[in-house]
């Protein structure tokens, strides 16, 4: 049983170069297809994917899930070389790049749920609160891979303004809002950027309380998303690594946290006169 796909951070800006083993994986696909005799479309229907969608996976572009090696395990004859290919990927340590995988999959989401207690959700951040955070990390980067990093930052912020139908939930931890990165007069301009994001009508922002007696996510932080096909995904990270989790039980707990954590936070609109308050303090 494979729990998720985990990659450890082994390339600049701990991003592990993406991946050979994907492609293998889809190449398996493929052979395994079209010794079936099945055209692209024909597996699709078999595995609920349109035909882009299985050319992707096939090309090594798209990660699969267990769902759809289960499915093409049945549409392939149950040799079991799906399973055997995916489990084999799962295992690479350098199998793509964390950031970019999660940020393919976030523009391809209808929802988007993002809980936070270290740092302002990078969806979220100003330019200003970019560089301050970037200029903490150790060891230090030069001013060249900062502009890289800063402007990668900015350009992923465009979801928020290009993907209108798309559902967006932040929960952000008090102590976040009330710590000063980069100095009062960079964390005033992050409030007051992160005041603008919550009043889109597509974008809900919670504080979640230093004054709580029930956190449903002591776990750390958590990414969750769903794609325009019902597709489901978590995200974790840690210090040096990140993991992206497509095992459909893992996803649902997960889930059932963050939705749990939703009514142990302020609402929306307490939390928006909290930020003003603490605006207002610095």
């Amino acid at each position: 049983m494979v729990h998720g796909v985990e990659w450890a951070a082994q390339g600049p800006g701990g991003e592990p170069e993406s991946s050979d083993s994907m492609r293998a994986f889809g190449a398996v696909v493929q052979a395994l297809r079209e010794h079936a005799g099945l055209s692209r479309e024909e597996f699709g229907a078999r595995v609920h994917l349109s035909k882009h969608s299985v050319a992707s996976i096939e090309l090594g572009r798209r990660l699969a899930d267990q769902r759809f090696v289960e499915l093409a395990e049945e549409a392939t004859g149950n040799t079991g070389a799906v399973r055997g290919a995916f489990r084999h990927m799962a295992r690479q340590p350098g199998l793509a790049a964390w950031f970019r995988m999660w940020a393919r999959l976030e523009r391809e989401a209808v929802s988007l749920d993002t809980y936070e207690c270290r740092i302002l959700p990078g969806l979220l951040q100003s330019e200003a609160y970019v560089r301050a955070a970037f200029s903490n990390n150790i060891p230090l980067v030069g001013e060249e891979e900062m502009e890289e990093q800063v402007l990668a930052r900015m350009e992923r912020q465009r979801l928020l303004r290009e993907r209108s139908g798309t559902s967006f939930s932040f929960i952000v931890d008090e102590a976040v809002l009330r710590s000063r990165l980069g100095g009062p007069a960079v964390m005033s301009d992050a409030l007051d950027h992160l005041l603008a994001c919550a009043d889109a009508r597509n974008v809900q922002v919670q504080i979640m309380p230093m004054a709580y007696e029930a956190h449903a996510c002591l776990a750390g932080p958590l990414r969750l998303l769903e794609t325009e096909d019902g597709r489901r995904y978590a995200y974790a990270e840690g210090q040096q690594h990140g993991r992206l989790i497509a095992d459909v039980k893992e996803v649902v707990t997960l889930g059932q946290r963050y939705a749990t954590l939703r009514s142990q936070a302020l609402p929306p609109s307490d939390s928006k006169d909290l930020l003003r308050d603490i605006r207002g303090a610095l």
